[in-house]
């Protein structure tokens, strides 16, 4: 089979070379017995792969087990991969057989691998390592023969850091990892994923494909998508039973698009951990930045009033230095000092921090001619923030 035939079986749509190259990974890695991880967002359809890996595999013929490791309680986990015996714990009436005694010679898919409790990681370890294992309730080791094929969501570093994932089996997991492009880097795959959607529910609730305008083409492609494929999935189901008119305009598309993070800006408030609450480290940069830039424009704007206020006013005592914004713990308040005078100016700002910081991106990109990179080191934060915050604010490159 070649790439295409391949995707077609499986259903899966987009040309981005990302996407291509993580099938021909999964399809020259299946005939060996290297474990494999498979890394991306939540909605990306990695569950697709480990059926990829399996039907290419010389054990095509053996089972194949898919365990969604995140929805089995911590109390029967390891029950439930590797069996127990009878009397072993309350309500164990019979023994019985785990995934991996029944997955012998085939292939098991540990799915949301990153939610497995340490005791039972342990366990996992020696069978990846021996084979071995003993059922819940027993001494009596046992083997089995089984293909691992893992995958999570979560950042198996950071995870290893905070004690809650081991090192070891990162290792002996992750021999060839996958990893799958979140949507929102496949913008030219969302359309095309959007109609094939649209026609599938067309033909399930049998009624007239929708279609898209042009410009809600575009707003499908500057959307963020958390939820990835699923959430596309689900916007294009809504859409296909709800709306009566069968051409959507933009406007109706973002009635049906939440708002992702872009109500409101993250906080400035920093406990005593350093920890940011309410947003990333780079976001919290990124406003400090749009505070220090009201910061030099109000204490500009105060050196103009001082002026005016001096040429009309018998008090001239008063100095734009006296009014110095105060830098308390990185949170900065200006407290400018009254001006004691009958002609007093009254300042109004007319951007909200929203609209300093939206400001901010656009002039960055401006000066750089729209290059993400250059813009998102003038503003001091990484390229993947400066792309969220254009997704935020639909900033139109």
């Amino acid at each position: 089979m070649n790439l295409s035939e391949i995707k077609q079986k499986y259903a899966i749509i987009g040309h981005h070379p990302l996407l291509n190259r993580s099938v021909e990974i999964a399809v020259q890695v299946a005939p060996t017995d290297l474990n494999v991880v498979i890394n991306g967002e939540s909605g990306t359809g990695k569950e697709v792969f480990p059926q990829i890996i399996h039907a290419f595999s010389a054990r095509k013929h053996g089972p194949y087990i898919a365990v969604n490791c995140g929805a089995i309680p911590e109390g029967t986990i390891d029950s439930e991969l590797f069996g127990h015996e009878k009397g072993a714990f309350t309500g164990a009436t019979e023994s019985r057989k785990g995934y991996f005694e029944v997955a012998n010679g085939g292939t098991i898919f540990l799915d949301e691998v990153g939610e497995l409790p340490l005791a039972t990681q342990a366990r996992l370890l020696r069978i990846l390592e021996s084979g071995e294992y003993l059922r819940v309730g027993s001494s009596k080791v046992l083997k089995t023969d089984v293909r691992v094929v893992a995958a999570t969501n979560i950042n198996f570093f950071q995870a290893i850091e905070k004690g809650k994932f081991r090192a070891d089996l990162y290792y002996r997991l992750n021999t060839v990892p996958i990893y799958l492009p979140p949507l929102r880097e496949r913008k030219e795959d969302i359309v095309l994923l959007f109609k094939k959607f649209a026609l599938d529910f067309a033909g399930k609730y049998r009624m007239p494909v929708i279609r898209l305008l042009v410009e809600a083409e575009n707003v499908l492609q500057h959307y963020f998508w958390p939820g990835n494929v699923r959430q596309l999935k689900n916007i294009a189901e809504q859409i296909s039973i709800i709306e009566n008119q069968r051409e959507i305009s933009a406007e109706v598309l973002r009635s049906y698009l939440p708002q992702f993070n872009a109500s409101h800006v993250p906080a400035l408030r920093q406990d005593a951990n350093s920890s940011v609450s309410g947003g990333t480290l780079e976001d919290r940069e990124l406003i400090l930045k749009i505070l220090r830039d009201y910061r030099n424009e109000l204490n500009e704007l105060k050196s103009v009033v001082y002026e005016l206020v001096s040429n009309g006013a018998s008090m001239t005592s008063i100095k734009p230095e006296s009014a110095k914004p105060i830098t308390t713990d990185g949170i900065i308040s200006i407290t400018p000092k009254p001006i004691a005078n009958s002609d007093i100016i009254e300042v109004e700002e007319s951007l909200s921090l929203q609209d300093k910081e939206k400001d901010l991106i656009l002039r960055a990109l401006k000066k750089y001619k729209g290059k993400r990179k250059r813009a998102a080191q003038e503003l001091g934060i990484s390229e993947r923030t400066l792309y969220r915050k254009i997704n935020e604010y639909r900033i139109d490159e």
